[in-house]
Formats: structure tokens, C-alpha cells, sequence
């Protein structure tokens, strides 16, 4: 009886660490497809959503984790095949570490209001609200410390209000596939 729960706690865990793989996986090939326009955008922030909605909090989060640690090692998973500290630790790189809030804040409030739509839509909606914010401190002290001075409302305008629209929509488009992929999951 002992040895037939450890096996199925094991294949519980090994199941955990594939979607959490798989999750990682998506994440790194939607942030190499852009999407051309005035200001070219991934679909990095979707697979983040995506992966978030489908495999829940904790496994999301750590799916993001691992994205991270893959770009920080030197594998090019970031934007443009780019990988390395430098990357992640460049003017850019507090965007991609803000997906850890994103992911922190989806799990806080789903594990304390349930995973109800909108519970789940504010959730992300403030997660982004903060993965922006961490981007744009850091991006300001990058960009200050190599450039000079720069002004918040000139960072927002090039790295925050081109990306609110379309990063809702990637959102609204997510909470939606997600639905329909849960139940095929389960």
C-alpha cells in the first residue's frame, strides 16, 4: 500500500515538473514570435497568462522561474535570441523579472479567492500593473546610470503605453483559450 502511494505521489511530481517544462517551453517560443508594429511586441506576456491560467499558480510561477534561469545561464529564451545576465540584468531585463510578480500575485489570489474569473482577471491585471512598474524602476536606474537623467513619463512613454493595450488583449485572449484548454487538460 506504502510503496503504491510513493509511486503515485512520484508520478504526481514528475507530471508537475513536464507541465512545468512545457510551460517554460511555450514561454520561450512565444518571446521569439514579434509582432510588428510601430513599437514590435512578443508574445512573451500571453504564454506568461497562458501558463498561469492553465497550470495554476505555483506551477505557472515556477514554469516562469525557469524561463529566467534558462535566459540567466546563457540560453537564448528572451526576445530576439538573446540569453545571458547581461540580458536579463540590462535596461530590459526588470520587464522580464516582473513576470515573477505577475506569477506571485496570480497565486496569492487564487489561493485565497478561489480561481473565479475575475478573481483570476484582476489578479494578472495587477500583476501586470506591478511587472511594470518593477520594468520601469529598473529601466530608469539602467538607463540613468549609463545614459543620464530621463524622465518617468518619457520611460512610461517608451516602455509602458505602448504595451497596455496589447498586452490586454494578449490577456483577454489567454483567460479564453485557457478555458477551453483546462478542460481538455483535466
Amino acid at each position: 500500500m506504502k510503496e503504491t502511494a510513493a509511486v503515485t505521489k512520484r508520478s504526481i511530481n514528475t507530471l508537475s515538473l513536464v507541465y512545468i517544462a512545457i510551460g517554460a517551453a511555450l514561454i520561450t517560443v512565444c518571446s521569439y514570435i514579434t509582432i510588428p508594429m510601430a513599437v514590435p511586441f512578443t508574445l512573451q506576456t500571453f504564454a506568461v497568462f497562458m501558463a498561469l491560467l492553465i497550470l495554476g499558480g505555483k506551477r505557472g510561477t515556477l514554469s516562469v522561474l525557469v524561463y529566467i534561469l534558462m535566459g540567466a545561464v546563457g540560453l537564448p529564451v528572451f526576445s530576439g535570441f538573446k540569453g545571458g545576465l547581461g540580458a536579463l540584468f540590462g535596461k530590459t531585463g526588470g520587464y522580464i523579472i516582473g513576470f515573477i510578480f505577475i506569477g506571485l500575485i496570480y497565486t496569492l489570489a487564487t489561493h485565497f479567492f478561489g480561481k473565479k474569473l475575475y478573481v483570476e482577471i484582476v489578479a494578472l491585471i495587477l500583476g501586470l500593473a506591478v511587472c511594470y512598474a518593477f520594468g520601469t524602476g529598473w529601466f530608469m536606474y539602467i538607463y540613468m546610470r549609463d545614459t543620464g537623467a530621463v524622465g518617468l513619463v518619457t520611460v512610461l512613454s517608451w516602455c509602458v503605453f505602448p504595451f497596455i493595450i496589447p498586452d490586454l488583449i494578449k490577456m483577454a485572449i489567454a483567460v479564453i483559450v485557457s478555458r477551453r484548454v483546462r478542460t481538455v487538460i483535466k
